[in-house]
């Protein structure tokens, strides 16, 4: 029986959902505009995330020490590019807003921020990569033949961050202006040569040597060129007008007022972005202490629950540039309402597709062919992801989606220090070092804060203290 008090609660929230909606004219318009960018942005992330999909398989069928290897150095790749979202992300606040009341000149400065940061973080990246390999692997496991492998791996693939930092540049840009269609495809291309050269060099087909775990790290890297290219060469040479073909000189020349007000919003974004990668990546070390086993374990089931989570990032977009392009006309009644319709739409899909990974669980852990202890573990690991996507995916949308569009990236940075570097670490050190629980537990309790952490962020969403407008609109 419910308490009077969650009756409120839940009465006031509906009223909330259904007072604030949009006329006919607004939700066509709501509509076709979110369709236009959800889609090629969620294809973006499916191929970004079927990258890592196939290797997981094809490196899984080694051994489970070389998945095991194989994801410990992909948490520097992790952190890496959780950073870089930060960055553009948080520009993108300022460069959505630009684009919407047509100031091409200051979005393309704000472009050209994107690159300075790109290469201001990727090259230490690579050179720390390289000359720590083994000490960074060896933050996440303690097995001499799991951080060898890692570092096989990662001497190679570290080199391919600077091609992935470009396409990152022009990725997040192209969903700014809402022109995806060509940089989707490239990077569809490009999963299918690194699907291609995987199978060749990890197994050693047609003719091509067998690298092992050294050869999912080079396809990588191939494609990686490959993709950054492709985007360069389709703005550059093939686009006559493109929003983002701008010559250096107008992207360098960024005043320092500029330069401030910018970073002032998307410096909060790249410590919440780091505090949550770092975070991450202590409590994938935490799960490392059980076993070798349960680092594969969680490997496989973060990048399976990806691929299921690959529409909230098109949705999260499509929000931001709506929301994002409202705020920068001065029409904040309209955001608040475009806010309140994506709560509904994210509701609604998470239960979709929950329910869908749920039913693919068990086909997903034949596919590996580990044993039946493992297998058993990973079954259960999966059905926790599955009941945690919803708060989870709930939180990721309305953080990226609805307070960063609005520019409230230092609430956004205080509640994450909170729930994901205080409360995640602290339950996932409680669960394994204290209670000694099975994997499958520690993660149903690290998982507990994501809850937590929706009731706060709905809260504000609601309480319209988000809004800023950077436009002077």
């Amino acid at each position: 029986m419910r308490s009077p008090f969650f009756d409120r609660r839940f009465n006031k929230v509906g009223k909330r959902l259904t007072a604030n909606t949009l006329d006919k004219q607004d939700n066509r318009l709501f509509y076709s505009q979110m369709i236009s960018i959800t889609i090629p942005v969620m294809l973006q992330q499916m191929v970004a995330v079927g990258l890592n999909l196939v290797d997981t398989i094809m490196v899984g069928k080694l051994s489970a020490n070389a998945l095991a290897g194989v994801g410990a150095a992909n948490q520097i790749y992790f952190i890496y590019s959780v950073a870089m979202f930060g960055v553009f992300s948080g520009a993108a606040v300022h460069a959505v807003q630009y684009y919407g009341v047509k100031d091409l000149v200051n979005f393309r400065k704000i472009m050209g921020l994107d690159y300075i940061m790109c290469f201001a973080l990727t090259i230490p990246t690579i050179i720390i990569a390289v000359l720590f390999g083994p000490q960074l692997v060896g933050l996440f496991t303690d097995e001499p033949d799991v951080i060898e492998l890692g570092v096989q791996y990662l001497e190679i693939a570290c080199i391919s961050y600077v091609f992935s930092g470009i396409s990152f540049v022009i990725t997040y840009n192209s969903r700014s202006v809402a022109i995806l269609k060509v940089p989707t495809t490239i990077s569809i291309s490009a999963v299918l040569v690194n699907v291609c050269l995987n199978y060749c060099l990890i197994y050693g087909k047609f003719g091509f040597p067998e690298l092992g775990v050294r050869g999912a790290a080079l396809a990588t890297l191939i494609a990686r060129i490959c993709e950054s290219g492709a985007m360069l060469s389709y703005i550059y040479i093939f686009s006559k007008e493109h929003p983002l073909k701008a010559r250096i000189s107008e992207m360098i020349h960024i005043e320092k007022e500029m330069f401030i007000r910018v970073m002032k919003t998307a410096t909060p974004v790249i410590c919440n972005e780091g505090l949550w990668a770092i975070s991450n990546a202590i409590v994938f070390a935490i799960y490392g202490q059980i076993s070798a086993a349960a680092l594969a374990i969680v490997q496989i089931a973060n990048t399976v629950t990806e691929v299921f989570q690959t529409l909230y990032a098109g949705m999260s977009n499509a929000s931001s540039v709506l929301i994002g392009r409202a705020l920068g006309r001065g029409e904040r009644e309209l955001a608040y309402k475009y806010a309140l319709k994506m709560i509904k739409l994210t509701v609604i899909f998470n239960i979709f597709t929950m329910t869908l990974l749920i039913i693919a669980i068990w086909p997903i852990a034949g596919i590996y062919g580990f044993d039946a202890d493992t297998t058993d573990m990973l079954i259960k690991s999966l059905l926790v992801f599955a009941a945690a996507q919803l708060p989870k995916m709930l939180v990721y949308m309305l953080v990226c989606g609805i307070l960063r569009s609005g520019g409230d990236t230092v609430w956004c940075l205080i509640m994450e220090f909170i729930f994901n570097f205080c409360c995640q670490i602290g339950l996932a050190f409680l669960a394994v070092n204290i209670f000694g629980l099975p994997l499958y537990l520690a993660i149903a309790v690290v998982m507990l804060a994501e809850t937590m952490k929706s009731v706060v962020v709905i809260i504000r969403v609601f309480s319209k203290k988000w809004m800023h407008v950077f436009t002077g609109r």
